[in-house]
């Protein structure tokens, strides 16, 4: 019996000695990093491990990193690519659907695989993100696979690293550089039709108790010119759904803005009549700005005019009527409120700038130019 409780107790200590090892830096040295970025709604995020050059500059690229597919000897793979980094599989996530050098990749966490050529890179983002390096390789997991031009590097990278460059709304390229090399791949995003399908789940979640989240939504079908039909329900619901409608201007404004692209200018007209009393001065005055974009000078004089008698001897309402006087060619009035605005200017960068409209407006030239 005591045998039996020794062993038993040997055992046990033995379990917890294994399971119980504590934290300690990656095999080799090669630092575990993460970089993450967000394009247009779609955050892009690479987990991977750095591994650094340590004096073998001119031995890394089919040297260390073997070129095409290779039997490395352990693992079920025998022509495995590199793993695009160190010790475990390197990964990507990709948390809406994207494109990679133009051709479609599905959300989700990729292993990142990369078989080097000369000159060039094939990439391959494999279904399998669980695995060590790429001693298990598998090409029947693979989700993509896009060939890249490498590009050379005049000075020497001494930790691989990935970084996101060449930014734009829709797009951005992830670079993998390492020693004297760069591995550059596209990625794109269709920015509105994943912020639209954004916006339609998010308002049936708990932010679609907000009116404003559904004048928010409508206002960006009318920007982006889609989904119109569905904005129009969408105003309704801001302005008339159980618990959630609120009259405001907004709401109506953007209403009557769905009501426009949609051809329906009497109904837009008498939105905007709804509209026009529940105004601040700060919303009749973009208002009005937005009527003079549209060419609309005479409403836009209209707007401003109204918005002088609901606050009279303000810097903001005396510019509204220099530049309504001024669309409609009346520089003579104009002038007189540009000249009115000018000890209101609430700062030194507004004061330059009415200075400007008034010598313009001297001129006999339009400020709204």
């Amino acid at each position: 019996m005591i045998r039996k409780l020794s062993a038993l107790c040997t055992m046990l200590c033995f379990t917890l000695l294994v399971s119980a090892q504590l934290t300690t830096p990656p095999d080799g040295g090669n630092k575990k990093a993460s970089v993450s970025e967000r394009i247009g709604i779609t955050d892009v995020t690479i987990h991977y491990d750095r591994p650094a050059v340590k004096g073998r500059e001119g031995k890394i690229w089919n040297g260390l990193v073997h070129t095409g597919y290779k039997d490395l000897g352990f693992g079920t793979s025998k022509a495995a690519p590199w793993r695009a980094g160190a010790n475990e599989n390197t990964t990507i996530t990709f948390s809406t659907d994207v494109k990679v050098e133009g051709q479609s990749l599905k959300a989700g966490t990729y292993a990142l695989f990369a078989a080097m050529g000369t000159g060039d890179a094939t990439l391959i983002f494999s279904n399998n993100n669980s695995s060590w390096g790429s001693f298990f390789y598998d090409p029947k997991e693979d989700a993509l696979r896009v060939t890249v031009k490498t590009v050379p590097l005049n000075e020497s990278v001494e930790r691989l690293k990935y970084e996101f460059m060449d930014e734009t709304d829709n797009s951005a390229t992830v670079a993998l550089l390492w020693e004297k090399l760069k591995i550059p791949f596209k990625v794109e995003v269709d920015y509105v039709k994943t912020q639209m399908e954004s916006y339609r789940s998010e308002l049936r979640s708990e932010r679609g108790f907000r009116s404003d989240a559904w004048q928010q939504a409508a206002q960006f079908a009318v920007d982006h010119n889609m989904n119109l039909e569905d904005a129009l329900q969408w105003t309704d619901y801001s302005l008339n759904g159980v618990f959630v409608g609120e009259k405001n201007f907004r709401n109506y404004a953007t209403r009557a803005a769905v009501l426009n692209k949609l051809g329906k200018t009497a109904d837009a007209d008498a939105a905007m009549k709804m509209a026009m009393p529940l105004a601040n001065m700060q919303e009749l005055h973009q208002y009005g700005r937005q009527l003079l974009q549209q060419k609309r000078n005479k409403e836009a004089l209209e707007v401003f005019k109204l918005n002088a008698q609901k606050n009279p001897n303000q810097f903001t309402t005396y510019m509204g009527l220099a530049r309504g006087y001024s669309a409609n060619g009346d520089y003579a009035n104009a002038l007189k409120n540009a000249q009115l605005a000018q000890p209101l200017a609430p700062n030194q960068m507004n004061k330059d700038a009415v200075d400007k409209m008034i010598v313009t407006l001297k001129e006999g030239k339009d400020i709204n130019q």
